[in-house]
């Protein structure tokens, strides 16, 4: 049986972490738990670096050290380094979002093609990963998943849209490194999820599963689309790789259908949101001959069922078709603990300029309030691990 207190061992989880490095965690996640300063926070970055007002040094400081690994891959180095001496791997993730124009998507598809070499000379970083809306516009992605006619130019727009996720996996598949395309809103993923499978097609044959696509389990849809995929993998001849997540855009999501009055895609509860998980997690596991699944969660239930079937199936812990993930500076509890143990762990680490990843770390306090529970857990277990150096210190003290 797995013992469910795997988690609960603050000291291995909080290592790495100087006690002044817990006290800011302990602040930032403290001011998390209320959405309304989050809210109220986020407005005012937003504002303040429109304004170009020097508030890039208390970011820094703060939520970026937290969340981010630094501004450029070197910076990165120490921590995915002190990680990996852990057993804790890494995936280098440049989180700059919101670009617009050809060159720019040309210079972000050759920043990732320069990720993936990276991560081909570089033990701890074990995937790369790219976001479909970070290579090409949003607007044609949604228009190619809608069905919508293009016109000439945006026919050689999506043309060029394809070449660069073409280009990316071509070249993950030459350095054997695996690469995931990120998941995003479901009015753009039905043309990032047809590409992707024409990747897995070309690239996932033989043994190696090397390109992956994400399934947000919030979408009630998602286990019978991996399900059919499974069909038609067996069919063809090809092997799928499922990065499984509960989802990112659950609020806007849901604004969007019932402004344009069609059934919300996403599920109805976080209940049932948790059952779609366990029960994709689930197929997953039970098909390892055809699918790799790389487990994206910061629950502890979804994250004990895994164990549990890996346990029952007589899986070893190491497997190279399972991996479990986290988002860096979170559920630390979760990554270090299984790490400890020997299951293959990850974090994704984002980089970046300050200024840039601004978005991305709103978007992740914004999602933290959201997913309730999640900070106070977090929180609770941070706050442990204050007092029980207190209580080391104080024993240490009465030693001497």
């Amino acid at each position: 049986m797995i013992r469910k207190k795997i988690f609960n061992n603050t000291k291995s989880a909080f290592k790495l972490k100087s006690n002044s490095e817990l006290d800011r965690a302990i602040f930032l996640f403290s001011m998390m738990n209320y959405s309304s300063l989050v809210k109220a926070g986020s407005a005012l970055t937003k504002f303040s670096l429109k304004l170009h007002l020097p508030v890039e040094t208390l970011i820094k400081k703060t939520i970026f050290e937290q969340f981010c690994g630094g501004v450029t891959e070197e910076d990165c180095k120490p921590v995915t380094n002190e990680m990996y001496d852990e057993n804790l791997h890494s995936i280098l993730d440049y989180s700059v979002e919101g670009k617009e124009t050809e060159e720019e998507f040309d210079a972000a598809m050759r920043k990732k093609l320069s990720l993936i070499e990276y991560a081909s000379k570089s033990e701890e970083i074990s995937f790369a990963m790219f976001k479909p809306t970070g290579i090409g516009r949003f607007e044609i992605w949604e228009k190619v998943s809608e069905k919508i006619s293009l016109s000439e130019d945006e026919k050689e727009e999506w043309e060029r849209v394809k070449d660069r996720v073409n280009t990316l996996c071509s070249k993950a598949h030459e350095l054997n490194v695996r690469l995931y395309a990120d998941g995003e809103e479901t009015w753009m993923q039905t043309a990032a999820d047809d590409l992707m499978e024409e990747m897995m097609r070309k690239y996932n044959t033989g043994d190696k599963v090397l390109i992956y696509n994400t399934l947000q389990c919030y979408r009630w849809d998602r286990l019978d689309y991996l399900k059919q995929l499974h069909e038609k993998g067996k069919k063809d001849g090809f092997k799928i790789g499922a990065k499984i997540v509960r989802g990112a855009y659950m609020e806007k999501e849901n604004a969007r259908a019932k402004k344009l009055g069609y059934p919300s895609p996403i599920c109805e509860s976080k209940e049932a949101t948790d059952v779609n998980f366990n029960s994709t997690l689930s197929f997953c596991l039970n098909h390892l001959e055809d699918i790799s699944v790389f487990i994206g969660t910061h629950n502890e239930v979804s994250s004990y069922l895994a164990l549990q079937i890996m346990e029952d199936k007589g899986l070893s812990l190491e497997d190279s078709r399972i991996w479990f993930s986290q988002l860096y500076g979170m559920s630390d509890h979760i990554s270090y603990n299984l790490a400890r143990k020997g299951y293959n762990a990850v974090k994704l680490v984002p980089f970046g300029p300050v200024r840039d990843v601004v978005p991305y770390l709103l978007r992740r306090a914004q999602e933290n309030t959201s997913v309730k529970g999640q900070t106070g857990r977090e929180l609770s277990l941070l706050r442990e691990e204050k007092k029980r150096r207190r209580g080391d210190k104080s024993t240490k003290h009465h030693r001497e």
